[in-house]
């Protein structure tokens, strides 16, 4: 039998053993998780924003102190209500991105992460000027508010809003990977 082995990077190596791990807590989402093992495992440098065909992405559902609300931005790009977030931009530690991007999209500070992937979704970014269509492959964890919740609008959002997880949970106006996310986490055991 003539395979090729592929000799992934350290980093890779962390990326899919993290994925496994997701895989494990939620099998109903393996099929997703394919999709990032497979894109990991051929793109060493998938946290790299140059990389045409797609990306990973680090993304925080933060919640307040008293995990029933979570902040949702009204994207300007994409002129839609999600999550926070944003690229890599090479950072190979996806919570320390979803951090960071927390951080300069609330304001927030004193945030706490939690160091396992909360939820993944792969979906496409629409063309925009001379950037192509393109995947966003978003590893999403979750960041709790620890103080103040008065968030500070940046320039990324056209709005900040506090919102009821419950009431995300069953809304059919909002985006699915939200009422997934919220169904998920009023079911998690802390």
């Amino acid at each position: 039998m003539n395979e090729t082995v592929v000799s992934l990077a350290p980093h890779q190596r962390v990326w899919l053993a993290a994925f496994d791990e997701y895989a494990r807590a939620y099998p109903q989402e393996r099929t997703c998780v394919e999709q990032f093992r497979n894109f990991v495992s051929v793109h060493a440098d998938a946290a790299e924003r140059h990389l045409a065909t797609g990306h990973l992405t680090g993304a925080a559902w933060l919640v307040s102190a008293d995990d029933k609300r979570v902040l949702l931005t009204h994207h300007k790009k994409l002129d839609r209500w999600l999550q926070l977030g944003g690229h890599a931009d090479g950072d190979r530690d996806l919570a320390r991105t979803a951090l960071r991007e927390a951080q300069e999209e609330s304001g927030l500070d004193d945030l706490v992460i939690e160091p396992t992937i909360f939820d993944m979704d792969c979906h496409e970014i629409p063309a925009r000027g001379n950037e192509a269509a393109h995947w966003h492959y978003d590893v999403r964890f979750v960041v709790h508010a620890t103080r103040s919740e008065a968030f500070t609008l940046s320039d990324e959002s056209h709005a900040l809003a506090w919102r009821e997880i419950a009431a995300i949970a069953d809304d059919p106006d909002i985006d699915a990977s939200l009422r997934r996310m919220a169904r998920k986490f009023m079911t998690r055991t802390p």
